[in-house]
């Protein structure tokens, strides 16, 4: 099974209403749910971990994951769901958060190791749930010795500035991670942000020389994507053509959960498979990934494709 950590929150969106009393569209969120249900669609059992809220809106998004066949891992928690609240202003979208003391950084690493399945053969963790002091620990701590026991660990930073408090620390911790990943996945902007503007190939063939990673995947948006190997191979994959762009919201998603899902279809999961993996099947893997992207591009909002319409 794979299993997905990270953030679930509520996205109200903007859309219309009357001067002093704007309509809000509710939408479910989270990049770390949005790969999970990316993975899901293409036929793998995948469990999300981190705890999603008892309330009418923690329901909306437990039903909305195992619309996807995606299991719900942990208990319920009674603390509220996390928000995302989007305004625009003269046409520009401006942003308000609400996650403190919320259910998805309700964790401890005792909980979520007691959550964890025994079939798990995959653990991805990203995005917010790397940022904060407390939740940031209890993940780490589960994803490290998650590694020790043998399991196939796959990181995506996905860094949010505006959450990082205590920048030296989250730096501190993601080197923590890298140590223990058996994958990374960073983007251009996320590697701008770690290094200060430092050619992003180089930061990343910088991080998988001090990782514990079999491969390091550098996404530069419609500049296609790079796989840095451990045995020194390099594939660079293009941008897949978007015929009728939308708009760009899970893209990185998209491709993040399509990696997992096939790497694991492909055997490139089991210990020891993906260090010894050529070039070209790292190319496919990508490849396939840049497509899936490119379909959910052409949808409004995160809609990743199943595998039915991803190889048809």
């Amino acid at each position: 099974m794979i299993v997905v950590g990270g953030e679930n929150l509520i996205d109200l969106i903007e859309e219309g209403g009357a001067p002093g009393a704007p309509l809000y569209r509710a939408a479910v969120g989270g990049s770390p749910l949005n790969t999970a249900k990316a993975a899901a669609r293409q036929d793998v059992p995948v469990g999300y971990l981190t705890p999603v809220s008892s309330d009418t809106l923690g329901r909306l998004i437990a039903e909305d994951l195992r619309r996807d066949a995606v299991r719900v891992l942990a208990p319920a928690s009674d603390r509220p769901t996390s928000l995302a609240v989007v305004s625009f202003n003269e046409g520009q979208p401006a942003y308000q958060f609400y996650r403190e003391h919320t259910a998805e950084r309700d964790v401890s690493e005792e909980g979520l190791a007691a959550a964890l399945p025994d079939d798990t053969d995959v653990l991805y963790v990203g995005s917010l749930a790397l940022a904060g002091i407390e939740d940031g620990a209890a993940w780490t701590e589960l994803y490290q010795a998650a590694s020790e026991r043998g399991i196939f660990t796959a990181l995506d930073p996905n860094v949010r500035p505006t959450f990082i408090r205590d920048r030296a620390a989250y730096l501190a911790r993601l080197e923590t991670l890298f140590s223990a990943s058996r994958l990374i996945k960073l983007s251009d902007e996320d590697l701008g942000w770690l290094t200060g503007g430092a050619p992003p190939r180089d930061a990343a063939t910088s991080i998988l020389a001090r990782s514990a990673a079999d491969v390091v995947i550098l996404t530069q948006g419609d500049a296609g994507a790079v796989g840095l190997l451990r045995g020194g191979g390099v594939v660079d994959v293009p941008a897949h053509p978007v015929p009728n762009l939308v708009d760009t919201v899970g893209a990185g998603d998209t491709f993040m959960g399509t990696i997992l899902a096939q790497a694991r279809n492909g055997g490139l999961t089991t210990p020891g498979v993906f260090a010894a993996a050529e070039p070209a099947e790292v190319h496919r893997l990508l490849a396939i990934a840049a497509r899936a992207a490119a379909i959910n591009c052409g949808r409004v909002g995160c809609n990743p494709p199943t595998a039915a319409e991803l190889f048809a």
